[in-house]
């Protein structure tokens, strides 16, 4: 397969793998994919998954990346709570909610890291479009309470200052009962407890 053939292929791919080239062509031999990356053609992002070289790197576009590479998974934490302006945008890497096992790969492009949650707990995400193409994202209420989740250590004062979470966002963004319908699938009394606690150091602060 000409490069030219094979980008026509896998073109409209934000980022394309193995499997998918094959699906095409089951022919193909993987020593090409090596010769485009001496190239500069291709880079590969983890094994198995590339890009082509010259693809626009925007936020969006990592995160789709970040939902293909690790899947099952869904942009959340952190990172879901920069993107809808709940926490500055100093967020070191793509941080995504996965039920499978907790996983970091530093890449060429950047940091992924993806958290395990139960599988009950997949939900609570919304597929944004981006040029035609979809991510999943958590809501604000999501990407909170899977915060608290992971971090147990959040619990009092100090603790809740040192999330750096934007009061008057936070007030406006956050929907209390669907936050509380969300605990109830979690079914963590601990947790309901620390999330009631910061509500009420948000309202006071």
């Amino acid at each position: 397969m000409t490069y030219i053939k094979f980008r026509q292929i896998v073109g409209p791919f934000t980022v394309f793998s193995r499997a998918d080239i094959r699906q095409a062509d089951s022919a193909f031999h993987r020593r090409r994919l090596n010769e485009w990356q001496e190239k500069g053609y291709i880079c590969k992002v983890i094994k198995g998954y590339y890009i082509f070289a010259d693809r626009t790197l925007d936020e969006k576009v990592l995160f789709e990346i970040a939902n293909r590479i690790y899947s099952p998974s869904y942009v959340s934490f952190e990172m879901a709570l920069a993107y809808h302006g709940l926490i500055p945008e100093s967020v070191y890497g793509i941080t995504s909610a996965s039920t499978r096992k907790t996983s970091c790969f530093k890449t060429s492009i950047g940091a992924f890291i993806y958290r395990t949650i139960q599988p009950k707990l997949y939900f609570g995400f919304d597929l944004l479009k981006n040029n035609e193409k979809l991510f999943k994202l958590a809501s604000p209420e999501k990407a909170f309470l899977d915060l608290f989740y992971i971090k147990t250590e959040l619990r009092d004062a100090v603790s809740f200052e040192g999330l750096r979470i934007n009061r008057e966002v936070f007030l406006k963004l956050m929907n209390h009962s669907k936050i509380n319908d969300y605990l109830g699938v979690y079914g963590q009394i601990s947790l309901k407890r620390r999330v009631d606690n910061f509500w009420e150091y948000m309202r006071h602060a």
